[in-house]
């Protein structure tokens, strides 16, 4: 799979967000405002949040994680989650007749296909919204050593890369000489 990039636009975040509806808008929304990765967003249940926080165990890590719910994650789980069960429910049923949720890789076509009726021209995939909230999170001030332990990361310098910061850093060197 090749490399997904941040939406480091805030009116491309609006363009995707126009360009989503109902469960898609917000697998979106609380991609955005979580840092998970999408094999946690996908399992994430009605039940999982309450009025102030999300605990969760990662699946990658193992480590668990506390996510303060901020006003957009709970303006949309509102407004558009349903009342009980997945968030983001598929049309597949379990032997017990339970709807099951959506797949990582329909998660991931479900934002590459935004992407497009949007107009965004570079690479963009489910993992664009982890790193859209680590690059504005990062641009609005966050320390980046807190950044990097919000992302499990083990070091600023993978986290500098993760977000696209270490790329154009370099280039300005070349800019800036000129010579």
């Amino acid at each position: 799979m090749s490399e997904v990039y941040p939406l480091k636009e805030k009116n491309e975040i609006e363009k995707m967000k126009r360009c989503l509806h109902g469960r898609d808008l917000l697998l979106f929304i609380i991609g955005i405002n979580t840092s998970l990765r999408i094999s946690d967003i996908v399992k994430l249940k009605r039940e999982d949040f309450d009025n102030e926080r999300l605990i969760l165990r990662e699946k990658k890590t193992g480590k668990m994680k506390y996510i303060y719910i901020n006003d957009s994650i709970r303006k949309a789980i509102a407004e558009l989650a349903p009342t009980s069960g997945y968030l983001f429910p598929s049309r597949k049923r379990d032997s017990s007749g339970d709807l099951q949720p959506i797949t990582t890789t329909q998660a991931h076509r479900i934002i590459k296909a935004a992407a497009k009726r949007a107009g965004i021209s570079y690479n963009v995939g489910s993992h664009t919204m982890r790193k859209t909230f680590a690059y504005h999170a990062y641009k609005n001030g966050t320390d980046l050593a807190l950044l990097m332990r919000v992302l499990n990361h083990s070091s600023q310098a993978e986290t500098l890369r993760y977000i696209g910061i270490e790329r154009k850093a370099q280039d300005n060197v070349y800019i800036s000489v000129n010579l």
